[in-house]
């Protein structure tokens, strides 16, 4: 039995300078004492999330893969397929996955979860099992004040013309076309792209490379508020350590980077216009150091997320949801696979 009524009642959130909103829930003896609480109390939950666009829990009793997923099918019912696989996951089953396999000393720069997708997550949803010794905290940055902090010519410039994304496909230095569209046909492949507005193209070796624009700001489909929306600063090349972005073009050309970003109007996003926009995301972000059992649930239009470097063993799961479609969120320029330009 819980401790705790599963009646509604009024949450107290803590909201503490440079951290997201906290709520340290009552004591359960098991995950589904928790989740009955967690469902009686989802409308003022739905209500604070609209408004502080990332929510941490604390204090649950999430300590495996499993009551993970039974807190997941509470907040977040209806499940969205992880689209145009970019980077390293494992998969525990249950729509449930490692929140990235990349390596530890290696800092994930603030993105929306698949912002380059027609369809993507509306919600996502992670819970700390194994805390790491030191860092690898999950920031999360308010994507409208990212669109507040950023320069009016940049922000011009992609609300005119929207961002593009240029991908080549390689198991050597990022991920397989197979392993990205989980399919071994180039046919399947070449339907995904002509359905989902991206140009694709196989080189002489057999490789994939795929070209499509989206649009970088758009607006809540609930709130009507518009938000900075994309990867830019992730895959941007000058967002690589110097000494490596100067290998990866020396061996493959920019044409064979394993991402890149740029402005649709056909000029290159300069390494000031990145530092411009990641000081931007810094300006926004908050962060909690993970405790074993703590879940963060993330509004993916108003949340941008990313991942602090770690030292010791670290287990995020993360589960993704409430699909979203990119028309219904007005976006700025129609999602295509011409981009207008060079990225």
């Amino acid at each position: 039995m819980s401790s705790a009524s599963t009646a509604p009642q009024e949450l107290e959130w803590t909201l503490e300078e440079g951290k997201p909103a906290t709520l340290v829930v009552p004591r359960f003896e098991g995950a589904e004492a928790a989740c009955a609480w967690l469902n009686a109390i989802l409308p003022d939950l739905r209500t604070a999330l609209q408004r502080y666009g990332a929510l941490y829990l604390r204090g649950l009793p999430v300590a495996s893969v499993e009551d993970f997923a039974l807190v997941r099918d509470v907040l977040i019912p209806q499940r969205t397929p992880y689209r145009e696989k970019a980077t390293p996951r494992s998969s525990f089953g249950n729509d449930v996955y490692s929140s990235t396999d990349l390596p530890p000393a290696q800092s994930i720069r603030m993105h929306n979860e698949n912002s380059y997708t027609l369809t993507f997550p509306g919600l996502l949803m992670f819970a700390c099992l194994i805390a790491p010794e030191e860092g690898g905290a999950t920031p999360v940055a308010d994507c409208r004040e990212v669109l507040r902090h950023l320069p009016a010519p940049l922000v011009e410039r992609i609300r005119s013309h929207g961002w593009t994304l240029h991908r080549s496909y390689s198991e050597h230095i990022s991920v397989s076309w197979e392993k990205a569209f989980a399919t071994e046909r180039r046919e399947d492949v070449e339907q995904y792209c002509a359905e989902n507005l991206i140009s694709c193209r196989w080189d002489g070796e057999g490789n994939l490379k795929t070209v499509q624009r989206r649009p970088g700001i758009v607006r809540h489909p609930a709130t009507d508020e518009e938000v900075w929306f994309n990867h830019m600063a992730f895959w941007n090349s000058w967002s690589l350590d110097e000494e490596l972005r100067e290998t990866l073009l020396d061996e493959f050309g920019a044409d064979g980077l394993p991402f890149e970003t740029g402005v649709a109007d056909g000029k290159p996003l300069t390494r000031d216009e990145l530092e411009l926009i990641n000081t931007a995301y810094a300006e926004a972000t908050v962060r909690q150091a993970w405790q074993p059992g703590d879940v963060m649930l993330v509004d993916n239009v108003l949340t941008a997320h990313g991942r602090d470097p770690f030292r010791g063993d670290r287990k995020i799961v993360v589960a993704m949801g409430n699909p979203v479609e990119l028309d219904d969120c007005r976006p700025t320029v129609a999602a295509s696979a011409e981009t207008g330009g060079a990225a």
